[in-house]
């Protein structure tokens, strides 16, 4: 145990590795149950309930165990381990979208939290393999992310509009400039990783360099919504609206 949740492990995250490649393969299953389940997502559902706080305990466990390990170890800082990176807010916002089901969160949660938190089980930045606390913290907490999202999307399609799309945009967009001229330099932090790229291999390495890092982010999010919502309405349009 002292080893498993200890400062460090001598075994290296390898990416696409055996121990990598497993936890996608149960990431992408999960995501397959969800789309085979949505016809039963209804919030008066039993199994709606039980998945509902069974994602609601995988987030805040996983939240609060790395809080935890950082804090026991003398790693805690403010500019490392604070939830603002995007995947720390869509975590949060998927939390209350659990707990409250209310229209915005879930809106706010399935536009920012999918995606960023799909490609980063895909590129973790990561230092352990699956023999540390850091690999399955990381793993649990991404993939549930990424699950809750969907669920509460699917659960409530009706939340989502192409208004939507904009809204949430401009809302991360201002998050975006509180962290990049505020918190970033005052900080010394890279949330959001607006100061630098991930050390890591990452799909931000194709962004390019100087100002058009950030107008490239831009436009990608832009876009990234916009092909989002259009996708989940054309596969999912028929999925029923939530029944008072």
């Amino acid at each position: 145990m002292d080893t498993w949740f200890g400062p460090r492990s001598d075994y290296p995250f390898e990416l696409f590795s055996v121990s990598h490649l497993a936890v996608l393969g149960i990431a992408f299953l999960g995501f397959l149950c969800l789309v085979l389940l949505k016809d039963n997502l209804s919030t008066k559902d039993a199994l709606f309930q039980q998945l509902r706080w069974l994602l609601f305990a995988a987030l805040l466990i996983s939240e609060v165990s790395y809080q935890y390990w950082a804090i026991s170890h003398d790693y805690w800082s403010f500019n490392r381990y604070m939830p603002l990176h995007i995947c720390g807010v869509a975590s949060i916002t998927a939390m209350l979208g659990l707990v409250t089901l209310h229209p915005f969160w879930i809106r706010v949660s399935f536009f920012i939290g999918i995606v960023p938190a799909a490609l980063a089980l895909v590129t973790p930045d990561m230092p352990y393999d699956y023999q540390h606390y850091r690999f399955w913290k990381f793993f649990v907490h991404h993939t549930a992310i990424a699950w809750a999202c969907l669920f509460l999307a699917l659960a409530k399609p009706s939340a989502l509009t192409w208004r939507s799309v904009f809204s949430v945009y401009g809302l991360l967009l201002l998050y975006a400039a509180c962290i990049g001229f505020g918190v970033n330099p005052q900080m010394g932090s890279n949330y959001l990783y607006l100061s630098q790229r991930p050390s890591t291999v990452s799909s931000l390495d194709f962004f390019g360099e100087g100002i058009w890092y950030y107008v490239n982010l831009c436009l990608a999010a832009l876009a990234l919504f916009a092909v989002q919502y259009g996708i989940f309405r054309a596969l999912f349009k028929k999925v029923p609206n939530e029944k008072s």
